[in-house]
């Protein structure tokens, strides 16, 4: 399917959509005031849900859905529900994650496999999902979130086991991108540094702000709706051409 044909009924799903202050809201925002219909899966179902009746009330059609991404079962279920209400899923925006601090040599097998199996795991399986609905279609739009972490080996907060998950992203996005783009699916990675979350031990004040600021350029931390609008785009009608993409944005923590 070709960019002209470009659906005006569509369904974005966005993982880890309940935290309030998260990349996933603002993604959330962005496209429904795009006009997309939302599944919107999180661990937080109140949270979720009242997000959700804050978009209804605008006139757009959400499907919420309490869904563990490292849980088959959970997702297939969330995923049911969305295709049983919603017009046709055309884009999949992986949000869901989780940071850790721990040091290498500190970190226990099962903390490498918690780590492991949110991040990397997780993106797999809710790709895996949605994948033959998008190829039957001829036409789909994935984004995945990495971190500038999978690039330097850490972060100003997470550590070791963190990185090697959101490499694991990349290296799994790009093999995608490759097996997908001839069935008019593009899989693209967004990878930012530091943004105003609460994912690095939570939020960010005033007091704990030079620390996160001291290695960026640009002076400043980024924001959920900076990192929202770059995937609004991948998700969108004008980026047919682009997939297999690793888009850094860091505030220039790293250049190249």
């Amino acid at each position: 399917m070709v960019d002209t044909e470009y659906p005006h009924a569509r369904t974005a799903i966005i993982t880890g959509a309940g935290s309030a202050r998260g990349i996933g809201q603002s993604v959330a925002r962005r496209l429904a005031r795009d006009g997309w219909d939302l599944g919107l899966f999180d661990l937080a179902g109140t949270q979720l849900e009242s997000f959700a009746e804050g978009l209804r009330s605008t006139g757009t059609r959400v499907v919420t859905a309490v869904v563990d991404v490292t849980d088959e079962g959970q997702i297939d279920a969330g995923a049911l529900s969305v295709e049983s209400e919603l017009a046709p899923v055309v884009a999949v925006v992986n949000v869901a994650g989780i940071s850790d601090p721990t040091k290498f040599i500190n970190t226990s097998l099962d903390r490498w496999n918690r780590i492991m199996s949110v991040n990397a795991t997780g993106t797999f399986l809710v790709m895996k999902r949605f994948a033959p609905g998008l190829v039957e279609r001829g036409l789909g739009r994935i984004v995945n979130l990495s971190s500038t972490a999978a690039q330097t080996g850490g972060g100003t907060y997470s550590a070791t086991a963190y990185a090697a998950s959101k490499s694991a992203i990349e290296g799994l996005s790009h093999g995608a991108a490759l097996e997908l783009a001839p069935r008019g699916i593009t899989v693209n990675v967004v990878s930012p540094a530091v943004i105003d979350t609460d994912i690095m031990g939570g939020q960010i004040t005033d007091e704990r702000k030079p620390t996160f600021t001291a290695g960026l350029p640009v002076g400043r931390l980024g924001t959920t709706d900076e990192v929202a609008a770059l995937i609004e785009f991948l998700v969108g009608p004008d980026a047919g051409y682009i997939t297999g993409a690793t888009y850094n944005i860091n505030g220039g923590a790293r250049i190249g």
